[in-house]
């Protein structure tokens, strides 16, 4: 069963149409690899989602309710949450307050349960011996597993994921998939935006491929790997065919 669809979903920034007529559905507890060069209207598709961005033509509809235009924190009150790629925190509150802010505000949950829900999704993602620390001061991966426990925390059921790898090493990133697989254990459904390709396509049900801002492939990740026009989307007409594999 579909839990979120983006239909036809098109924006336009003056003449410059960054998305255009993007269709795909999310499963309930599907993970759905959305991947594309540089440009290819990925992040721009995410905004138009959970209302940081106002679509031009389209929309978006979860549960079957069309939340398509809704403000950012009514959609993350719906049930859809988004990290970011250029990780935020409130630097100068702790790990655990900023957790607490978003079970508050996105979960709508009272202090006492806030608090609960706080260190039982920073036990999840393994942040819980960290809790009481700036999260100014925490390193690179810590701070992705606190954008995670952000998103967690609001009690969303699907997750948007903008580049969570970004940054981390090869160790960190196979320890970063477990956690993405375990929140898949949860009931939960995410889409994964990301450019490491082996991290991508191991964990994705589906992929899903935009390019100048059109989707040009979707389908397994086996299939789409060895589209001819995803190759040529990443690597150009005249990489040579024995590099082609790469992807």
């Amino acid at each position: 069963m579909d839990i979120l669809e983006a239909i036809e979903l098109t924006k336009h920034f003056g003449a410059l149409a960054a998305v255009d007529g993007v269709s795909f559905s999310l499963k309930e507890g599907e993970i759905l690899g959305l991947i594309g060069p540089n440009g290819a209207g990925k992040t721009t598709t995410f905004n138009m989602i959970v209302g940081m961005l106002r679509p031009t033509a389209g929309r978006v509809i979860f549960e079957g309710k069309d939340i398509t235009g809704m403000k950012p924190h009514r959609i993350c009150r719906q049930g859809v949450a988004k990290t970011s790629q250029v990780m935020e925190p409130f630097k100068a509150m702790t790990v655990h307050d900023n957790v607490l802010v978003a079970a508050l505000h996105g979960g709508r949950m009272r202090m006492r349960k806030g608090r609960e829900k706080a260190d039982e999704v920073l036990a999840f993602v393994g942040l819980v011996e960290k809790r009481d620390r700036l999260a100014g001061a925490v390193s690179v991966p810590d701070r992705r597993r606190l954008e995670l426990a952000r998103a967690l925390s609001t009690g969303a059921r699907v997750l948007l994921l903008d580049e969570c790898l970004a940054g981390l090493t090869p160790t960190e990133i196979d320890e970063a998939l477990e956690i993405l697989r375990s929140i898949r254990d949860l009931g939960k459904s995410l889409i994964v935006v990301e450019h490491v390709m082996r991290a991508v396509m191991g964990i994705s049900d589906r992929i899903v491929v935009l390019n100048h801002g059109g989707k040009i492939a979707e389908g397994a990740p086996e299939w789409v790997a060895n589209r001819e026009e995803v190759i040529e989307a990443y690597l150009g007409r005249d990489w040579p065919e024995s590099e082609k594999g790469a992807l």
